[in-house]
This record gives C-alpha cells, structure tokens and sequence, in this order.
C-alpha cells in the first residue's frame, strides 16, 4: 500500500512495528474508493461498499496513541462488515506532535460530515451511521457521539446513530491510568483534557454505546471502559459490552476483521436492534 505518500510520523516502538506490518500484510489485495476530505494525505477515507448494501454505515478511525497509524491499518476490517450488507469507511486523520488537540477531532469530524453528505452514493444511508475505531480511534469515535459541534457548521452527535469504540479512551487527567500525558493533548496549562474526555461531556439524549475491550486488554483501559459504561447508565444513554475473551490491546483490534468473528456478529445484532427502535 502506498503510505510512503503520507508526512513522516513519530517512530515506532517495537510492539507498533510488528502492528503495522501485520495490519497491512492482512489487507494486501483490498482495494477501496478513496477519497479526500481535505488538502492533507491523511484527510482521507477509504472506503468499501458492500456488494449488496443495507444501507448501514461503520466509520471508522485507526488508533496509534494519536501519533500514528495509518488509514490503510483498519482495512482489513472491511470483509467481515460487507458480508453483513454494512458499507466500511476508514478514515485518517492528522497526527500529533505536529497537529495538536482538538485538530485530529476536527479532522475525526470533517470525515463524518463528507460521510454523511456522500455516502448515498455507496450505498450507504446517511439516517444510519456509525462510528467505531481501535484505540485512539475509540476515543475520537466516542467524542463524535458525545459533541454537538467540533467544526463550526459540522454536526457530530446528531449525525451518529450508534458508537461502537474498541479499548477507548474516555477520559484524561491524572486518575486517567495513564503512564505519560498524552502529547497530543499539548502542555497541561491548555486545560484540553476535559473537552477531549467524552465521559465528562455527557449529557442525556446521545447516541447508545457498544463498549469492547479484550479481556487481557490494558487495566487501565478496562477500568475506563467499565467506568464509561456506568457514567452512560447514569444519563440514561443506552449501553451495552463485551469483551473480547483472550485478546490484549492490540488483538483486540485484529478480532475486528473476523469474518462471522464475535465483534462483527455483536455489532451487526446491536446495529439493527437500534434501527427497528
């Protein structure tokens, strides 16, 4: 795949390099539409409609600790979603040091709205989006269904009729687990950990909840997942789980592209239960 097109990322650790390499070693011979909702090359979205769509829409963003990653990483996911009549759209986003919270959002927000306003095209429906995403997708995913507006004129929630983020992160600050600062939030005295933090933006009325981690999945992350799931309880925002038995972090993310795996089956059943609402 050509990612050699995109501006140069952070280096990868060694666990993100055997990522990549098995991310795209599972998505050789997929081809999607591409298209661009903006100037940079990773404002960009692949896309795959299904062969006999039901009109269903699965958005979803890459994760990489909003440092990396790549587009073309969540492709693989798209088999095992056409199979259920449900149109897949990959979509990049720019990346920190260089780019800054909430400029990742916004572009997280850009992609749902050429979404929304194109997808017919592909067979997909407009009235039945959903957003999804691994990691530091799962947490642009869940703050796409939690804000009104991260884009002047640009709808977030009310475009989104399920989240269905996978090992998220919903919260930042320092009971957030986590053994660093994000760099992509800036320095601490910007004050973005609350705006970028779903669960402290919550309010009745949003999108229902399909909540996965995997059960060998970081403490941390399971910990904000449960806590996510109880905080959504409380605005009465319907909610549902799962966790994924034997995955860690990053398996989790490869059980996505399992066709008739448990996650596609979870998220094709939860998907249409809230369309016959």
């Amino acid at each position: 795949m050509d990612i050699e097109r995109y501006p140069a990322q952070e280096p990868f650790n060694e666990n993100m390099v055997k990522y990549h390499a098995y991310l795209l070693e599972r998505a050789k011979g997929l081809k999607p539409i591409e298209v661009n909702y903006g100037e940079d090359p990773y404002q960009s979205i692949g896309i795959f409609p299904a062969e006999n769509p039901d009109g269903r829409v699965l958005l979803f963003f890459h994760g990489g600790g909003w440092t990396n990653g790549y587009k073309e990483w969540m492709y693989f996911i798209a088999p095992a979603l056409n199979k259920l009549g449900i149109t897949f759209a990959s979509a990049g986003y720019r990346l920190a040091p260089n780019h800054l919270f909430p400029v990742g959002f916004q572009d997280a927000a850009r992609a749902l709205d050429w979404v929304s306003k194109n997808i017919s095209e592909y067979g997909g429906d407009p009235k039945k989006i959903f957003v999804s995403g691994h990691s530091a997708g799962g947490h642009y995913a869940a703050l796409l269904a939690v804000v009104e507006e991260a884009v002047p004129g640009m709808a977030c929630s009310a475009q989104v009729k399920g989240c269905a983020p996978i090992s998220g992160i919903y919260y930042f600050g320092e009971d957030a687990g986590m053994a660093i600062r994000p760099r992509f939030l800036g320095p601490p005295e910007v004050g973005a950990d609350t705006a970028a933090s779903s669960i402290k933006n919550l309010k009745s009325g949003l999108p229902p909840f399909l909540l996965t981690w995997g059960e060998e999945d970081f403490p941390h992350l399971k910990r904000q997942g449960q806590e996510m799931e109880a905080a959504l309880k409380a605005h009465d925002i319907p909610v549902e789980t799962l966790e994924l038995p034997g995955c860690n972090h990053f398996t989790a993310s490869y059980a996505a592209g399992d066709v008739d795996g448990l996650w596609a089956t979870a998220l094709n059943d939860w998907s249409n239960r809230l369309l016959k609402r």
